[in-house]
């Protein structure tokens, strides 16, 4: 069957070869990297996080994908290393002055230089497009381009002045051997912090045991008075009666056994007369009014 009307059938229609690898355009892969986000696939907006691994992503998808409980959520290749918000930088980029954006093109007949990015390096001032490598600081999330940290070494940050060291310093949407070094250092320092929160619980259980151990005793035994103390505390020291006597003041009873007359007293007799307990200012029973009669003497 076939062939009719003398068609003559090619070669490679009738041998079928191994197929051939699909290519992927260079240029879309550039700017799916740098101008979408890793997670959501939308185009990169601030605020603009990335992660220990160098990927980019909008801070909004990472926090719903933390957020998103559910079962039915697809844990993502892109983001399966991030366990909270710490594990993500906020990104601080430089625009760029030459970008124009969607304002240049409105009425969609201008063409679109994929090459024209939106951040450009501060220092050097090459553009973030994907033809040169990039890196960010961890410390302070300053963006730079990676020549301009060769060129200019130094151990501060460029732009804000922050200290920084050789780990700190991450490279975006780097190869797969960077992203083979990088996720060996991030799990070295994820290990190192989760030893430290180790040793740290005995310390504080130790601090906790010492100070219950310490307040036990003073807790269960007050302190004991001292003997001196004692002594103060039964002989109080004397008060001068007159001054008790003519102040009015209410105060507390004195005890029995310092409690002293007048009439025993060595004060002269003008002195004692002063007081009720005086022999002067006792009443007879025939001078003491009867309680129904009213006198000047009982008021």
């Amino acid at each position: 069957m076939g062939c009719d009307g003398g068609t003559i059938p090619k070669r490679h229609e009738l041998v079928k070869g191994p197929k051939k690898v699909e290519k992927v355009d260079k240029d879309a892969e550039l700017v799916a990297q740098w101008n979408y986000c890793a997670l959501s696939q939308e185009i990169l907006r601030r605020p603009i996080v990335a992660c220990e691994l160098g990927r980019l992503y909008n801070k909004d998808a990472v926090i719903e994908f933390l957020l998103d409980k559910s079962s039915e959520k697809a844990p993502g290749k892109a983001a399966s290393h991030i366990k909270s918000i710490k594990n993500v930088t906020e990104l601080r980029l430089s625009d760029n002055p030459a970008w124009e954006g969607d304002r240049g093109n409105t009425k969609g007949d201008k063409h679109d230089d994929l090459q024209r990015a939106r951040f450009i390096c501060p220092v050097v001032g090459l553009e973030m497009n994907g033809r040169h490598r990039f890196c960010f600081l961890r410390c302070c999330g300053c963006v730079f381009s990676e020549r301009a940290l060769k060129e200019i070494k130094a151990e501060v940050c460029h732009t804000c002045g922050a200290a920084f060291q050789e780990d700190d310093v991450i490279v975006l949407n780097g190869s797969k051997e960077d992203v083979a070094a990088l996720r060996g250092r991030m799990e070295e320092r994820r290990l190192r912090a989760r030893l430290q929160k180790k040793a740290k619980k005995p310390k504080a259980a130790e601090c906790a045991s010492k100070l219950d151990v310490g307040e036990g005793p003073s807790r269960a035994k007050p302190e004991e008075p001292s003997p001196d103390s004692q002594d103060r505390k039964a002989a109080p020291a004397p008060r001068n009666a007159a001054n008790g006597g003519s102040s009015g003041k209410a105060g507390k009873p004195p005890s029995a056994a310092t409690k002293r007359s007048i009439a025993d007293s060595e004060q002269s007799e003008a002195y004692k007369s002063i007081f009720t307990t005086h022999s002067s200012a006792k009443r007879s029973k025939e001078e003491s009014a009867h309680w129904v009669t009213h006198t000047s003497y009982c008021f």
